[in-house]
C-alpha cells in the first residue's frame, strides 16, 4: 500500500500519536489514571452503553471541527479523499433531510490520526470489550456524521455489530464524541438501556436501512418484548463528552432541525486477537484473509495492557 496520495501522507503508516492533539503518557503509571472505576464498568455491562464521559477539551474540539471542514464544506475538500474508506456527501439521498457520513479520516489528518490513540478513550476501551477481562486493544475504524442546521437528516436505529459480522469473535466497543453540544433538537444520539442483550440466535438483529434513512424501521422486526423494552434515552451528550456503547446496544439519532451543525467524531475499536471471518474487502483496499488475525498498517494496537505493567 502507498503511503502517500497526491503528496498527502497517509498517516495510517504512523501507529503512534504525534502530540499534535494531545500528551502521551511517559510512564506506566500514568496509564491508570484513565482506568474506569467498577460503577462505571458494571453500568456499562448492565445497560450497554455509557454517557457523558468527558474525553476533549473545548480548545481541542475546536481543532478537530478545523479539519471537519476538509470533508463536509465542498469548496475546502481535502485532495486526500481518496484515502477514505467510504464517503457518502448526503446518506440519505433526500436534500430535506442531509446525513454527511464518511470513513476513514485518521488517514487524511494528523490531529484525526492523533485522536484514535486517545488515552481516555483507549485505556477503558480495554475494560469494555470483553466482561470481566482486560483486553489489548487495536483501531478497527473511525467514522464522522454531520448534520447540518435546519435540515439534518436521520441515522436509524441498529446495531453496530449488524455491519461487522466479517470480523470475530465480537469483542468491539464504539465510542461517540460529541463535537457539538447534542439535544434534542438537533439529533442527539439515543439508546436503547438494555438492548445489547437482543440477538437472533446469537447474531444481532440484521440491518433493516444501510442508508440509515428509516429511523424506526428496526421495530419491523423487533420481538413484543423488544417493542415493549423499547424506551429511548437521549444522551444530551456536551461538546467534549462522548458516550461508550457495547456492539449491540441499539442506538440512533433523530434529525438536526435546530439553528446550527451537529458534528460528532466516532471512534471503533476491537479487541487485539480479533480475526477476519471473511476473503473479501474488509475496508476498501483491505483485504485480510479469512481467519488471520485483524493487525497491520490498517488496524493498529492503540492499547496494550502491558503499558501500565512496564
Amino acid at each position: 500500500m502507498t503511503a502517500t496520495v497526491a503528496m498527502f501522507k497517509d498517516w495510517s503508516i504512523e501507529h503512534k500519536p504525534t502530540n499534535a492533539l494531545f500528551d502521551s503518557p511517559k510512564e506506566a503509571k500514568e496509564w491508570e489514571k484513565f482506568l474506569f472505576d467498577k460503577e462505571l464498568v458494571e453500568q456499562f455491562w448492565r445497560d450497554g452503553f455509557l454517557l457523558n464521559v468527558p474525553l476533549l477539551t473545548e480548545e481541542q474540539c475546536d481543532k478537530l471541527l478545523e479539519d471537519c471542514k476538509y470533508f463536509t464544506d465542498a469548496d475546502t475538500l481535502h485532495p486526500g479523499h481518496s484515502l477514505l474508506y467510504e464517503y457518502h456527501s448526503n446518506q440519505s439521498g433526500d436534500p430535506d433531510n442531509v446525513l454527511i457520513h464518511l470513513l476513514g479520516h485518521w488517514r487524511v489528518t494528523q490531529l484525526f490520526h492523533d485522536l484514535i490513540f486517545l488515552p481516555q478513550a483507549v485505556v477503558p476501551a480495554s475494560q469494555l470489550l470483553c466482561e470481566n477481562q482486560l483486553k489489548s486493544v487495536r483501531f478497527w475504524h473511525d467514522q464522522m456524521f454531520a448534520k447540518p442546521a435546519h435540515h439534518g437528516g436521520v441515522v436509524a436505529w441498529h446495531q453496530d455489530y449488524s455491519y461487522w459480522t466479517r470480523t470475530k469473535p465480537m469483542m468491539h466497543l464504539t465510542v461517540h464524541i460529541a463535537l457539538d453540544d447534542q439535544t434534542e433538537q438537533n439529533g442527539a444520539l439515543h439508546y436503547i438501556p438494555g438492548s445489547h442483550r437482543w440477538t437472533r440466535n446469537g447474531a444481532p438483529i440484521p440491518v433493516t436501512d444501510f442508508n440509515f434513512k428509516d429511523m424506526e424501521s428496526i421495530k419491523e422486526i423487533l420481538t413484543p418484548e423488544e417493542k415493549q423494552a423499547f424506551t429511548p434515552v437521549c444522551g444530551k451528550l456536551k461538546k467534549g463528552c462522548a458516550s461508550f456503547h457495547h456492539p449491540l446496544a441499539v442506538h440512533g439519532s433523530y434529525g438536526n432541525r435546530s439553528d446550527g451543525p451537529r458534528r460528532a467524531a466516532v471512534l471503533n475499536y476491537f479487541a487485539d486477537g480479533v480475526y477476519s471471518d471473511t476473503d473479501e474487502e474488509l475496508l476498501k483496499g483491505s483485504v485480510v484473509p479469512k481467519g488471520q488475525k485483524m493487525d497491520g498498517q490498517l488496524y493498529p494496537l492503540v492499547y496494550d495492557t502491558n503499558w501500565m505493567m512496564c
